[in-house]
């Protein structure tokens, strides 16, 4: 069985991304009910990718949430840190620079990317407010964050609806058309565990990022969170000190 648990060990969540490599696009098709495309949308529409722009796409996979950048003609760097993943994503779409990274410990220079994004991949990261201090660090003053994440659906009948798919209906789905259907156990319980809308946005603002906003997609079970870089004049003093 490849599982990580939430404590989220770096070493066992990105194993577990490895076992799941091979059929993980075709599982969240299913899984995600066609939804998922649609979230893409957002996300893309969100970055605003265009030519001349540069996009840090963290928690890649296997480059399909990337290709919407690179369509609009931005460089597109999609990174990963499971290398079961990033293998076949350079199998797929060999020309896009298919780079392993780790959220938490970025291996880019500083106010290098106008726009960085994260999708269902943040909930994954160990440490969540050092990713997001790293997202800031490489996004230019002025750059954009984009981050599509399973969030709290705000109605309460598809609150009890959703909860109940997550934990019943999502793992028997998952045996059957997954490699690896026990990593869907734990997708199941990081998502139940993960904070809602009001509490991520915090996080991002304590991270340093402004304009901080969020927009619910299908419900609420998806949210898009959006922040800006500030430029140097409009940061903290203390920011500017240290």
């Amino acid at each position: 069985m490849t599982r990580a648990s939430l404590d989220k060990q770096p070493s066992e969540v990105a194993a577990m991304f490895d076992a799941v490599a091979a059929k993980y696009d075709l599982t969240n098709d299913v899984l995600a009910l066609g939804q998922n495309r649609r979230w893409r949308r957002a996300v893309a529409d969100a970055v605003g990718a265009r030519p001349g722009r540069r996009v840090l796409d963290l928690a890649a996979g296997t480059g399909t949430s990337s290709l919407p950048f690179a369509d609009a003609g931005a460089y597109t760097v999609p990174c990963d840190f499971s290398q079961g993943m990033l293998a076949e994503g350079r199998r797929r779409v060999p020309w896009m620079p298919f780079t392993a990274g780790d959220a938490t410990r970025l291996p880019f220079a500083d106010d290098v990317f106008d726009a960085v994004t994260i999708s269902f991949g943040l909930r994954n990261v160990q440490d969540v407010d050092t990713a997001l201090r790293e997202m800031l660090r490489v996004t230019r003053p002025g750059g954009r964050l984009v981050i599509c994440e399973f969030s709290h659906p705000t109605w309460a009948p598809l609150r009890t609806v959703y909860s109940e798919y997550l934990m019943r209906a999502l793992p028997p789905v998952a045996r059957k058309v997954s490699s690896s259907p026990d990593a869907y156990v734990y997708l199941a319980e990081s998502i139940r565990a993960w904070p809602d809308q009001p509490g991520l946005a915090r996080e991002l603002q304590a991270a340093g990022w402004t304009s901080v906003a969020w927009r619910n997609l299908s419900g609420g079970i998806v949210t898009l969170h959006r922040g800006t870089k500030p430029a140097p004049a409009d940061r903290p003093a203390a920011d500017e000190a240290a």
